[in-house]
């Protein structure tokens, strides 16, 4: 059985829409890099994302920021699956249907109990779209029993 950054090495340049992740599998990102403290993940913008004003809607921004994190953070090699505790995110400009965004996520800090992320949403152009920081902490879930 693969290791979870074995797996996640094997999807790079590959639509993520076959994870353990059923709401990260809807963003039908591609993932572009990982390692055990850095992820980067590509979205297009899709009409179902979008507020009624036709530009990315904020929950769907925020899943993007989430959902990276906990992937990256499951390749940390922990022992034990992670939750996040808190999602702080700060909207900065709209991105429209049919945008390409990259997200960066990466860890700041592995402490013993909590691993504490940064992540960016950018346009092609560099311009931010979105950025967060979170807080996962761990549980009493070994990795090894999960069934992915």
């Amino acid at each position: 059985m693969p290791t979870p950054l074995e797996f996640f090495t094997s999807l790079i340049g590959k639509k993520l829409d076959h994870t353990p992740s059923s709401a990260g599998n809807w963003l039908d990102g591609t993932l572009l890099e990982v390692s055990e403290s850095h992820i980067k993940v590509r979205y297009q913008v899709r009409p179902d994302m979008c507020n009624p004003a036709r530009i990315l809607h904020g929950g769907v921004a925020s899943l993007m920021l989430d959902d990276a994190i906990g992937m990256a953070n499951f390749v940390t090699g922990t022992e034990y699956l992670m939750t996040s505790i808190n999602l702080s995110v700060d909207f900065l400009s709209s991105a429209q249907i049919g945008e390409d965004l990259n997200l960066t996520a990466d860890l700041v800090r592995s402490g013993a109990n909590i691993n504490h992320w940064e992540a960016v949403i950018r346009k092609n152009n560099g311009k931010i779209v979105a950025k967060a920081s979170s807080n996962m902490i761990k549980t009493h879930v070994k990795m090894s029993d999960l069934k992915l």
